[in-house]
């Protein structure tokens, strides 16, 4: 059999799950049954419009916070916490055992280091020479 490598630049879904799925397959015949389940805490304005949030997924007794959002005109108000802490009352409903992320150093290391993350890794020289930081936080 002969293979053929190729580079894309757009890639599509269903490229992705060329990837993906039998990785996923493979990763779940080795390890524990669990499967990743989704987290999405939303920011509401008073209209009712979603303009915030928080994104990730909790597997293997971990909470993976992709993503938070709150509108410029909302920070320093509190919204960042109370999403993290939302996600962490959730993340223990799941039985995890933490929470990790990463950030980049002009985004928040400092917020979440406030609210008890920790440092485990850093990416020097990233874009920009920009420092990214991996964080932990043991619930």
């Amino acid at each position: 059999m002969t293979l053929h490598m190729r580079t894309h630049d757009e890639p599509s879904e269903v490229g992705r799950d060329v990837v993906l799925a039998p990785l996923r397959a493979y990763n779940l015949s080795q390890a524990d049954k669990q499967t990743a389940l989704p987290l999405l805490v939303t920011l509401s304005d008073e209209s009712g419009n979603e303009v915030g949030g928080l994104w990730g997924e909790t597997a293997h007794d971990w909470l993976f916070v992709e993503s938070v959002f709150v509108p410029e005109d909302f920070r320093s108000n509190g919204f960042g916490t109370a999403l993290m802490l939302e996600a962490e009352r959730e993340a223990k409903s799941r039985g995890c055992i933490g929470i990790w992320l990463d950030t980049y150093e002009f985004q928040a290391p400092a917020f979440y280091k406030k609210l008890g993350f920790e440092v485990f890794g850093t990416l020097e020289n990233s874009s920009n020479e920009l420092q990214r930081y991996f964080l932990k936080k043991r619930l």
